[in-house]
Protein backbone atom coordinates (compact mmCIF):
# COMPACT_ATOMS: atom_id res chain seq x y z
CA UNK A 1 0.00 0.00 0.00
CA UNK A 2 1.31 3.37 -0.80
CA UNK A 3 0.79 6.67 1.24
CA UNK A 4 -0.78 9.23 -1.60
CA UNK A 5 1.45 12.43 -2.10
CA UNK A 6 1.03 14.96 0.74
CA UNK A 7 1.44 18.05 -1.80
CA UNK A 8 -1.55 16.66 -4.03
CA UNK A 9 -3.57 15.66 -0.76
CA UNK A 10 -3.32 19.27 0.11
CA UNK A 11 -3.90 20.40 -3.63
CA UNK A 12 -6.94 18.72 -3.72
CA UNK A 13 -8.59 19.31 -0.44
CA UNK A 14 -12.38 21.11 -0.24
CA UNK A 15 -9.63 23.83 1.92
CA UNK A 16 -7.55 24.41 -1.09
CA UNK A 17 -10.34 24.13 -3.57
CA UNK A 18 -12.78 26.64 -1.30
CA UNK A 19 -9.49 29.03 -1.41
CA UNK A 20 -9.59 28.57 -5.50
CA UNK A 21 -12.95 29.98 -5.99
CA UNK A 22 -12.89 32.44 -3.34
CA UNK A 23 -9.23 33.87 -5.14
CA UNK A 24 -10.76 33.59 -8.69
CA UNK A 25 -13.83 36.04 -7.35
CA UNK A 26 -13.79 39.03 -8.88
CA UNK A 27 -14.14 41.14 -5.59
CA UNK A 28 -11.03 39.81 -4.88
CA UNK A 29 -9.71 40.75 -8.16
CA UNK A 30 -10.60 44.43 -7.25
CA UNK A 31 -9.40 44.49 -4.27
CA UNK A 32 -5.86 43.70 -5.37
CA UNK A 33 -6.68 46.46 -8.18
CA UNK A 34 -7.19 49.14 -5.77
CA UNK A 35 -4.87 48.56 -3.74
CA UNK A 36 -2.26 48.74 -6.22
CA UNK A 37 -4.27 51.91 -7.33
CA UNK A 38 -3.89 52.83 -3.78
CA UNK A 39 -0.45 52.81 -3.79
CA UNK A 40 0.14 54.81 -6.68
CA UNK A 41 -1.87 57.50 -5.57
CA UNK A 42 -0.39 57.66 -1.74
CA UNK A 43 2.54 58.36 -3.94
CA UNK A 44 0.78 61.24 -5.82
CA UNK A 45 -0.97 62.84 -2.53
CA UNK A 46 2.32 62.90 -0.63
CA UNK A 47 4.23 64.77 -3.28
CA UNK A 48 1.20 66.96 -3.21
CA UNK A 49 2.09 67.68 0.34
CA UNK A 50 5.53 67.75 0.34
CA UNK A 51 6.40 69.43 -2.80
CA UNK A 52 3.13 71.90 -2.63
CA UNK A 53 1.36 72.41 -0.11
CA UNK A 54 3.38 72.17 3.30
CA UNK A 55 5.93 75.19 1.36
CA UNK A 56 2.89 77.57 0.93
CA UNK A 57 2.02 76.28 4.66
CA UNK A 58 5.44 77.14 5.68
CA UNK A 59 5.40 80.70 4.14
CA UNK A 60 1.71 81.24 5.54
CA UNK A 61 3.75 80.34 9.04
CA UNK A 62 6.62 82.23 8.49
CA UNK A 63 8.94 80.40 6.88
CA UNK A 64 9.05 77.59 8.85
CA UNK A 65 9.75 74.15 7.41
CA UNK A 66 7.24 71.54 9.40
CA UNK A 67 9.68 68.53 8.51
CA UNK A 68 12.29 69.52 10.69
CA UNK A 69 9.94 70.13 13.96
CA UNK A 70 11.14 67.91 16.17
CA UNK A 71 11.77 67.41 19.82
CA UNK A 72 14.67 65.86 22.21
CA UNK A 73 14.19 64.17 25.09
CA UNK A 74 17.64 63.80 27.31
CA UNK A 75 17.58 60.05 28.61
CA UNK A 76 16.51 60.32 32.35
CA UNK A 77 19.16 57.63 33.43
CA UNK A 78 22.14 59.01 32.66
CA UNK A 79 23.29 57.53 28.97
CA UNK A 80 24.34 60.05 26.27
CA UNK A 81 21.38 60.00 24.20
CA UNK A 82 17.90 61.45 23.31
CA UNK A 83 14.75 60.14 22.26
CA UNK A 84 14.07 61.99 18.89
CA UNK A 85 10.15 62.81 18.08
CA UNK A 86 9.89 64.30 14.99
CA UNK A 87 6.54 65.84 15.20
CA UNK A 88 7.10 67.74 12.49
CA UNK A 89 6.36 64.34 9.96
CA UNK A 90 3.34 63.24 11.70
CA UNK A 91 1.74 67.02 10.80
CA UNK A 92 2.48 65.94 7.04
CA UNK A 93 1.52 62.44 7.31
CA UNK A 94 -1.99 63.72 9.05
CA UNK A 95 -1.80 66.59 6.20
CA UNK A 96 -1.82 63.73 4.14
CA UNK A 97 -4.38 61.70 5.63
CA UNK A 98 -6.85 64.62 5.46
CA UNK A 99 -6.46 64.73 1.92
CA UNK A 100 -6.85 61.00 1.01
CA UNK A 101 -9.65 60.89 2.69
CA UNK A 102 -11.77 64.06 1.56
CA UNK A 103 -10.44 63.09 -2.64
CA UNK A 104 -12.12 59.60 -1.81
CA UNK A 105 -14.83 61.00 -0.08
CA UNK A 106 -15.76 63.31 -3.01
CA UNK A 107 -15.15 60.31 -5.23
CA UNK A 108 -18.24 58.12 -3.22
CA UNK A 109 -20.07 61.07 -3.18
CA UNK A 110 -19.90 61.48 -6.94
CA UNK A 111 -20.65 57.72 -7.41
CA UNK A 112 -23.70 57.95 -4.69
CA UNK A 113 -25.19 60.67 -7.12
CA UNK A 114 -24.22 58.92 -10.25
CA UNK A 115 -25.95 56.07 -8.81
CA UNK A 116 -28.96 57.84 -7.35
CA UNK A 117 -29.46 59.37 -11.00
CA UNK A 118 -28.98 55.97 -12.68
CA UNK A 119 -31.92 54.59 -10.17
CA UNK A 120 -33.95 57.39 -10.88
CA UNK A 121 -33.99 57.03 -14.63
CA UNK A 122 -34.75 53.46 -14.31
CA UNK A 123 -37.73 53.89 -12.20
CA UNK A 124 -38.92 56.54 -14.21
CA UNK A 125 -38.65 54.41 -17.56
CA UNK A 126 -40.05 51.37 -15.77
CA UNK A 127 -42.71 53.64 -14.61
CA UNK A 128 -42.85 55.01 -17.86
CA UNK A 129 -43.65 51.53 -19.35
CA UNK A 130 -46.09 50.70 -16.99
CA UNK A 131 -48.66 53.60 -17.71
CA UNK A 132 -48.31 52.46 -21.22
CA UNK A 133 -49.04 49.19 -20.58
CA UNK A 134 -51.90 50.53 -18.05
CA UNK A 135 -52.90 52.81 -21.53
CA UNK A 136 -52.77 50.24 -23.87
CA UNK A 137 -54.98 47.86 -21.53
CA UNK A 138 -57.66 50.30 -20.86
CA UNK A 139 -58.24 51.20 -24.61
CA UNK A 140 -58.25 47.53 -25.77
Amino acid sequence: MTNPDPIKKIAESSFMKEFREFINRGNVMDLAIGVAVGGAFTAIVKSLVDDMIMPITSLLAGGLDFSTLSLDIPNIFGANSVAHIAYGNFLQNVVNFLIIAFTIFIIVRLINRMNRKHDKDVADAKNEAKAEATKKNSKG
